[in-house]
Formats: C-alpha cells, sequence, structure tokens
C-alpha cells in the first residue's frame, strides 16, 4: 500500500462493516468509543493520548507521528460483547396501573467494530496519516411488547470519521500535530406508542395498553471536526501528551414512520401521526487529555491519562416532524461532564515480545435521576490484558482483552403519555481485538 488513493479505495468496505455491525452500548463514558488501539485495549485504554508505537496515535494524539521512523499501516478488528438486562419494580401508565410486559430480554447487542491507520515519513521531521476509525457509537434493542416499550424499544448510532493528519517535529524533544475530522453518522430510534390512551383522551373507544402502535425514525448527516496534539520529551525515559478533539454537531434527517391500529385511525384523520420527514440534533463533545508515559527500566514501563469530555453538550434528545401536526418528542438528557483516570503497565519480555496489563475509572456522565432505556447509565471499571509480538522488523501483531465493569443503575422515568418506567438495569461488556502493523 504505497498510494493513499489505496487506503481510501478501502472506505465504503469500513462504512459498509460499521453501519452494519454498529458499536454496541457505550464503551466509554456515554457513548464514545476508546476502540482505536489494541496496543490501549490491553492497557485498558490508559495512557492511550501518549501510545505512540504505530500510527493509531492519529486518533489519540497526531503529534506522535513524529516517533514513527518509517511509511507504516495499522488494521484491527474489536468483537464486543454486551449484557443488559432490567428487572422491573413497578413501572405503572398514567393512569397509574401497572404497566403489561416483560423485562425486554439481553438488550445488548454484539459487534464487530473494524479501524484502520496509515502513516507516511515525509522527512525525519514532517509526517503525513490518515485513520479511519469509528469515535462514537451505541445499540440498544429490547422485546418490542417489554414493560417499558413506550420509552425505547431500538435505539442504535452508527458512525464512521476519516481523519487525516499531519505532523511536525519542532525541536528534538517538542511535536505538534493536526487532524481533520470527516464525520458521518447515522441513527435509529423507535418506540411503542399507548394509541389507546390517546384516543381515550379525544373521546375515542379505546382502552390503555390494548391499541399499540409504533414509531421508527431513521436519519444520517455528514459533518467536520478537528483533532490537535502536542508531545514533549524531556527525557528518552519520558513522554507528556496533550491532546484535542473538537466537538462535533451532527443534523440527523431523514423519516419517522409510524403504524396505527384501526382503532385509533381516526388520529391521523386530524393530521397526526402520519409518514413525515424528521431531524435531531447530535451534540457530540469535545475531549482533552493529558497522558504520561515513563519508563522505569529497559523492560518496564507505565503509562496514566486523565480525560476530560465535555458530555455537557447533550442536554436533550429532541426529534421534530416535519408534520406541523406532531409535536416534538422530547427526551431530557441533562448529562455532565466527566473525568476518566487509567493507569497501565508495560512489560518488554524480550526484543519481540510485550506484555501489557491496565485499570481505568470511567464515571457515567448521566445521575440515576436523569436515567433513559435508550441509554443506561452506571459508572465503569475497565480491566485489560495484552500483548505485542514482533515476529520480524516490519510486521507487529498485537491482541487484547478488556472487560467493562458497570455499576446497577436505577431508572424512574416519566412522562405525560409514556407513564413511569421504573427499576434497575444491570450490564456488562467483554471487548477481544487483534491488531497487525506492517512497517514498509
Amino acid at each position: 500500500m504505497k498510494q493513499l488513493r489505496v487506503d481510501l479505495s478501502l472506505v465504503p468496505i469500513l462504512v459498509t462493516l460499521t453501519v452494519i455491525s454498529t458499536a454496541n452500548i457505550a464503551l466509554a463514558g456515554g457513548f464514545a468509543l476508546n476502540e482505536q488501539s489494541v496496543k490501549s485495549l490491553g492497557n485498558a485504554f490508559a495512557g492511550n493520548g501518549i501510545a505512540t508505537d504505530d500510527a493509531s496515535t492519529i486518533f489519540f494524539n497526531p503529534a506522535g507521528l513524529t516517533r514513527l521512523p518509517d511509511n507504516s499501516l495499522v488494521g484491527a478488528t474489536y468483537v464486543i460483547f454486551s449484557t443488559v438486562s432490567f428487572q422491573n419494580q413497578g413501572s405503572r401508565v398514567v393512569t397509574g396501573a401497572p404497566l403489561s410486559g416483560g423485562n425486554g430480554g439481553d438488550a445488548g447487542v454484539d459487534a464487530i467494530v473494524p479501524n484502520l491507520y496509515a502513516a507516511w515519513s515525509v522527512s525525519d521531521r514532517l509526517k503525513l496519516g490518515i485513520g479511519i476509525n469509528v469515535p462514537f457509537g451505541l445499540s440498544t434493542k429490547y422485546n418490542s411488547d417489554w414493560v417499558g416499550r413506550y420509552q425505547a424499544v431500538e435505539s442504535k448510532l452508527a458512525t464512521i470519521n476519516i481523519n487525516p493528519t499531519v505532523a511536525a517535529k519542532l525541536t528534538d524533544n517538542l511535536s505538534v500535530g493536526a487532524g481533520l475530522n470527516i464525520q458521518y453518522a447515522e441513527a435509529t430510534l423507535s418506540n411503542a406508542i399507548d394509541f389507546g390512551l390517546i384516543g381515550q383522551s379525544v373521546g375515542l373507544r379505546t382502552q390503555s395498553q390494548q391499541a399499540d402502535g409504533f414509531v421508527k425514525v431513521t436519519g444520517s448527516d455528514w459533518s467536520v471536526g478537528y483533532n490537535l496534539g502536542v508531545m514533549y520529551e524531556p527525557a528518552k525515559t519520558t513522554r507528556i501528551g496533550l491532546s484535542y478533539r473538537s466537538p462535533i454537531t451532527q443534523e440527523i434527517r431523514g423519516n419517522a414512520d409510524f403504524t396505527v391500529p384501526a382503532s385509533a385511525r381516526a388520529l391521523t384523520a386530524r393530521g397526526q401521526f402520519t409518514d413525515t420527514g424528521a431531524s435531531a440534533l447530535l451534540n457530540l463533545p469535545d475531549t482533552l487529555s493529558l497522558a504520561v508515559y515513563q519508563e522505569l527500566s529497559q523492560r518496564l514501563a507505565i503509562v496514566g491519562d486523565v480525560t476530560w469530555t465535555n458530555w455537557n453538550r447533550f442536554q436533550e434528545l429532541r426529534v421534530k416532524f416535519n408534520n406541523p401536526f406532531q409535536a416534538d418528542k422530547v427526551q431530557p438528557q441533562n448529562w455532565d461532564d466527566t473525568y476518566r483516570f487509567g493507569l497501565g503497565v508495560n512489560y518488554a519480555v524480550n526484543d519481540s515480545l510485550t506484555l501489557r496489563t491496565g485499570v481505568t475509572y470511567d464515571p457515567s456522565p448521566v445521575s440515576e435521576e436523569f436515567n433513559t432505556a435508550r441509554l443506561p447509565g452506571g459508572d465503569r471499571t475497565l480491566i485489560g490484558f495484552g500483548a505485542s509480538y514482533r515476529p520480524s522488523k516490519s510486521l507487529n501483531i498485537d491482541v487484547g482483552y478488556t472487560h467493562v465493569f458497570i455499576d446497577d443503575s436505577s431508572i424512574n422515568q416519566s412522562s405525560s403519555t409514556d407513564g413511569t418506567l421504573t427499576g434497575k438495569f444491570e450490564s456488562g461488556i467483554d471487548i477481544l481485538g487483534v491488531q497487525v502493523t506492517w512497517q514498509f
């Protein structure tokens, strides 16, 4: 792979894989995805802003490209297994009657997430690169007749990000980098509608929970952002990295498709609940990360980071309908900023084999007061293990595994039309990754 056009020819393949498989429920706090480097996966993503061993540094800190001596290509695949289970604890419709239905089954969605990076050495001090990755994603899907069907059935976000990058070494120990992020987002939101209750309110002969309908909103958008990085090496054994990824606003536009039972068809005559265009603003957060790498000996090194994420940008989920007779569907989110902390250890057994481990604490951006069924919250603790094997100077193979422990979280989500969903969520995630790096 010697020409940029070869890399770009893989974009449709990665887009297809990403949209079909998507990513499962958020693997970092909120719905950001850290699955950008299998080396970092082995450290439970600790210190990923200073992981400059391969071209995946394009995502975490573009300044790290200056440490790569040759041209290189990195390809990785992650297999993600998630579980999300709900326990009903007295959910009720607005009339006070119990909500019917089960607990929704396992709402977690298993996924395969790919990424690809390439780097070119223009000179000892100037490097170019491109990354194709999945920075955000979520997917939860409950049984269509579950107790919380009026709040959520399917919630899905798939993204693909194309990230051309340039980096320069300003002095022997100071480097800077910058990248452009061209990002595609595709979303699906669906839930049941209690037309029995709505019909009662306008004089139809219907009963609550006896005339369920359905709505499915789909849409997509392209948008642009940027990322910046600085790397300082006060000594050969020490590196300090500061990196920033900008916020991106996606204006998701598409369609809303309604299914209305025969007993409530009179509502469509009033102009409501008919298929129409729809849109929603998705305010994706910016992040700022400070990371440190320190060699303790020729074989032992530690990595660590503190990462701030501006989740405060995500205050509500509002779907607007082009139909003037259809009111906006608004779900408050009220997310808060978070600080993630990680610490990892690398041990070089010999020149060909390196072992990794790490632990990261990643708090939830949403308090239980505002917890929702579409994306249940819960603080997360990640523990990772990994290994790198170099069979030759030009080839490196990485494997990694991280388990995500998610604290149980409660929900008491109320709506004037959907009732109150009350209960507890239990969740967990396992991630396996394989990565191949080729230097040429």
